[in-house]
């Protein structure tokens, strides 16, 4: 339909193309606007940069590691036995763990929107959030594994959980071999985030 309006008068017009200038664009607007406070901003901005994120995650699962009390503890209710390690908020009230085991590789989607254990994981990547993923993850997840370059044996099965604003899911991926004499600390710097969604591997030793 017809319009008299060259591009420069709607707003995106206006905002830089690179995405990080976009955000802080948009963050400028949003406050000149009296829309949001800055400092409760850079609040939130703090918190899902530095104070939670996959080193808490990572921290969880090499206790689980070595700790066969609270292994058990975080299998049978997993939103308490974080909470032991201080770690709880909103997108993590109701969390679930599920064990890799040699019978089962366990991988997390979520097939409505992208819904994720932020305290524990941090922001969600980009990938888990796409509809190539969230659709493929159920239908092949063997080979959305591959081009993560997870191969799994072929007696293994593959287990996918559907993640929901309900009940939020946690992968305790298996202990590397050679890590036997690992402390916690030396642990958790091998658990990386893709691991803990089943869409990795924990690094090996070093």
């Amino acid at each position: 339909m017809p319009h008299d309006h060259s591009d420069h008068d709607h707003p995106h017009t206006l905002l830089p193309s690179d995405p990080a200038l976009r955000v802080k664009a948009l963050e400028t607007i949003l406050v000149a606007k009296g829309l949001v406070d800055p400092s409760a901003m850079e609040a939130i901005l703090d918190t899902y940069e530095h104070k939670v994120g996959p080193h808490l995650g990572a921290a969880v699962v090499a206790r689980a590691w070595t700790d066969p009390a609270f292994r058990a503890r975080l299998v049978a209710d997993a939103t308490a036995a974080v909470a032991e390690l201080g770690i709880s908020g909103r997108q993590g009230e109701h969390v679930v763990a599920v064990e890799n085991t040699p019978e089962t590789h366990n991988m997390v989607v979520c097939t409505l929107c992208s819904c994720y254990p932020w305290p524990l994981l941090g922001i969600p990547p980009g990938w888990y959030k796409s509809d190539a993923y969230r659709a493929r993850a159920v239908r092949e997840p063997r080979k959305v594994l591959a081009e993560f370059g997870v191969t799994l044996p072929e007696g293994q099965k593959v287990r996918v959980w559907d993640s929901t604003a309900e009940v939020r899911y946690l992968v305790v991926p298996m202990r590397p071999e050679g890590t036997e004499g690992m402390d916690a600390v030396a642990l958790a710097a091998l658990v990386t985030r893709d691991s803990m969604i089943g869409t990795g591997l924990p690094g090996p030793p070093r």
